[in-house]
């Protein structure tokens, strides 16, 4: 659909905050992205729709949902979007080992197991600076949601650089005295490889706890609250958990590192790989479930 702009000028600024609302689908999201308020996220989004004369949001009770006419604003503002990126990538080149580089990753693997490891980059580059995002999607490394994301599936298309990083092994964990029961995914990780194994394994035992979260599952199975699915990286670094036998071999993942292919060259983002790449090579038995009894 075409989109009719008026005379009035357009702000780029309120172009963004959109995109950002857009993506995001809600005002407090966007806020958090861009680091505004509520009543800024706002007012910017009804001056870029007195400029071009249209509703481009409709308020529901799941969210922010983008009108026909917003559709076509936000196509258009993700290609200006994706061209300020393209020059922005150019431009960090420059930088060296100062400035920002942004990472995607679980929570728990950032909090339990990365985080802790990186004090030597810290200490040889000591004016880079890294932005830990815990977000279970899969943010877009080609608008700069991230420079570099940790995944655990391997990635399919995109102009994407990957490299795989490790196995993941998995075992049942439980406090010494848990109650004879399990603690599972909820419904919105149903095709999770841990939860379908528990789902054929553990048929027929009590769910005493579900979660989204892989971190609530640590802390539900050091409480008594039964037996977990979990990390064996994870698991290890837990005070007062034992690995259980399992029926069948648990499963196994793999993580991987992804960085678009603009930014691999980098000087601050090729730091941060090589950094990342070492810990996990250092650490490659424990993450495959060895040593982490």
């Amino acid at each position: 659909m075409p989109v009719q702009i008026r005379s009035m000028p357009l702000d780029w600024d309120d172009l963004r905050v959109f995109l950002e609302l857009a993506r995001r689908g809600s005002l407090s999201g966007a806020a958090r992205a861009l680091r505004l308020s509520h009543a800024t996220v706002g007012r910017r989004l009804a001056a870029l729709e007195q400029a071009l004369g249209q509703t481009l949001v409709e308020r529901r009770a799941e969210g922010y949902v983008l009108t026909p006419d917003g559709e076509a604003v936000r196509a258009m503002a993700e290609e200006m979007d994706e061209r300020a990126q393209a020059l922005r990538r150019r431009a960090g080149r420059a930088e060296g080992l100062t400035g920002t580089v942004r990472l995607t990753m679980t929570e728990a693997l950032a909090d339990r197991f990365l985080l802790p490891r990186l004090g030597p980059l810290r200490a040889a580059h000591p004016g880079l600076d890294l932005e830990i995002i815990t977000d279970n999607r899969a943010l877009s490394l080609a608008r700069r949601e991230a420079d570099i994301a940790i995944r655990l599936a391997r990635p399919q298309g995109g102009d994407l650089v990957t490299r795989r990083l490790c196995t993941l092994g998995y075992a049942l964990y439980s406090a010494p005295a848990a109650a004879d029961s399990v603690i599972a995914y909820d419904e919105t990780m149903a095709e999770l490889p841990e939860t379908l194994w528990m789902a054929r394994h553990m048929a027929g035992r009590r769910v005493a706890l579900r979660t989204n979260s892989l971190t609530a599952q640590v802390a539900a199975a050091a409480a008594g609250f039964g037996a977990a699915l979990l990390p064996c990286v994870i698991a290890a670094a837990e005070p007062g958990l034992r690995r259980l036998p399992s029926p069948v071999p648990p499963p196994v993942r793999e993580a991987w590192l992804l960085v678009h292919r603009d930014r691999r060259d980098i000087p601050r983002v090729r730091a941060v790989i090589d950094a990342v790449t070492r810990v996990f090579e250092e650490e490659s038995i424990l993450l495959a479930g060895g040593d982490a009894a």
